[in-house]
């Protein structure tokens, strides 16, 4: 998944084209690239849960009519904590079809054809609306009675301990709270413990979610999920307190 991605570079925002025409993610992707984003292209929505289990994004740029699983499904289904913001793109332009989106989750909602610049102006909205809400926003969530601050560096247990955690994984636990419910590749979580020039072996990773694991199992409760040749889970619900 995530085919077509440029040269990564940490201080430019990512943004993920999601669109079955080659055509518009063409022009999208060199769009956007030029006005110094990060861009990487998916067909359909299963090329975008691999690109989403590999690396974090910043933005979703959605088709609405897709093959397979639309748009909407897929807005609704990305919709809640740790999600990017969603721009939908559309043909269907009516007014009850811009509600049914910005009901189920999107930021925006814009009517194909539109052009780059509008889609530039779109983007760049969506993202200062995501910073002025993070900033305003605790960053403070929760899960099966554990509670992590990620302003503070802090990871309490249900009886309110304190638990220590090495800079690693907290930063495996980060991805996985950021991205709940869904399967995380190897590659995804060892970006996010080591930084994106590590070259440390899939088995680095593999230690820092087994200690991470037992940390987390005071309560028996299975948290983190091996998933057999793909990576791993986060099984439980988060919520931002």
């Amino acid at each position: 998944m995530y085919p077509n991605s440029v040269l990564l570079d940490a201080a430019k925002p990512v943004l993920l084209v999601v669109d079955d025409d080659q055509m518009i993610r063409t022009l999208l992707a060199e769009s956007l690239g030029m006005h110094g984003y990060q861009v990487e292209t998916a067909t359909n929505a299963r090329d975008m849960d691999a690109v989403l289990a590999r690396r974090s994004v910043s933005l979703i740029l959605l088709d609405v009519m897709m093959p397979g699983e639309d748009g909407l499904s897929v807005c609704r289904r990305l919709a809640g904590v740790g999600a990017p913001p969603v721009v939908l793109l559309s043909a269907l332009g009516d007014e009850p079809d811009r509600i049914l989106g910005l009901e189920i989750g999107a930021s925006h909602y814009l009517s194909k054809p539109c052009s780059p610049r509008e889609i530039l102006a779109t983007v760049r909205a969506a993202l200062r609306a995501r910073e002025i809400q993070d900033a305003g926003e605790s960053r403070s969530f929760g899960f099966l009675g554990w509670r992590v601050d990620f302003a503070a560096h802090e990871l309490f247990d249900p009886e309110g301990t304190l638990i220590d955690l090495t800079d690693g994984e907290f930063a495996v636990l980060r991805a996985f709270v950021e991205r709940p419910r869904r399967v995380l590749a190897r590659d995804a979580l060892l970006e996010a413990a080591r930084g994106p020039d590590t070259e440390a072996f899939d088995r680095a990773i593999d230690v820092q979610v087994s200690r991470l694991r037992r940390k987390l199992r005071s309560r028996g409760d299975e948290i983190i999920r091996t998933i057999r040749n793909e990576g791993y889970f986060f099984v439980p619900r988060v919520a931002r307190q």
